[in-house]
C-alpha cells in the first residue's frame, strides 16, 4: 500500500503584471493624477515614497487610496492642509478604510456647510457690493465711514469672516 502524499500547494503568486510596490508612473496612472502631482502630496506630507536600489520612487499600492481620497476631499473644496491633518491623525498615519472616510467626512461637513454659506451670502450680494466697505459705490449697502475696516487688513473684509 502506498503512503498517501499531499497535493503540492502552489506557492503563493502575484497574477502576471501585480507589483506590491508601485512605479511614480503606475501611480500616476492609476490614480490619475500627474506625476508632478504625487511630487506634489509628497512635498505636502500626504502622500510618502521610499526610493529603491536605482535610486527612484516606490509606493505601496495602498497610497491609491490616499490619493482617491485627496482628490475627492480636493473636488468638494477642502484644503490640502485640512486634508493632511486628517490623514496624520489615523492611527499610525495609515490608509484611510471605509469607517475612516465616513469620519473625515462627517469632520469635514460643517466646514463645507460653512463655505456653501459664505458663497451664498457673496452669490447674493455680487452684484451690487464687493464687500471691501470702499463706499466708492454709489449705492453701497455697507456702511465703513471713515475706513474704519482698514485696521483688519488689506482687501474685502465684509465677506469672508475670520
Amino acid at each position: 500500500m502506498k503512503p498517501k502524499m499531499k497535493p503540492k500547494m502552489k506557492p503563493k503568486t502575484d497574477p502576471p503584471g501585480f507589483h506590491r510596490e508601485l512605479t511614480v508612473g503606475e501611480v500616476a496612472a492609476r490614480g490619475g493624477v500627474a506625476v508632478s502631482t504625487l511630487h506634489f502630496y509628497e512635498s505636502k506630507g500626504l502622500i510618502k515614497s521610499w526610493r529603491n536600489n536605482g535610486n527612484q520612487r516606490r509606493y505601496a499600492r495602498e497610497v491609491l487610496r490616499r490619493v482617491a481620497v485627496i482628490k475627492v476631499a480636493q473636488r468638494t473644496g477642502i484644503p490640502l492642509a485640512s486634508i493632511r491633518k486628517a490623514l496624520k491623525a489615523l492611527p499610525g498615519e495609515r490608509t484611510p478604510s471605509a469607517e475612516d472616510w465616513k469620519s473625515l467626512s462627517a469632520a469635514w461637513r460643517a466646514e463645507l456647510n460653512d463655505r456653501i454659506d459664505r458663497l451664498t451670502r457673496l452669490r447674493e450680494q455680487l452684484d451690487g457690493c464687493i464687500g471691501c466697505g470702499c463706499l466708492s459705490l454709489g449705492a453701497c449697502p455697507l456702511r465703513n465711514p471713515w475706513d474704519k475696516l482698514s485696521a483688519q487688513g488689506p482687501g474685502p473684509r465684509l465677506l469672508e469672516p475670520d
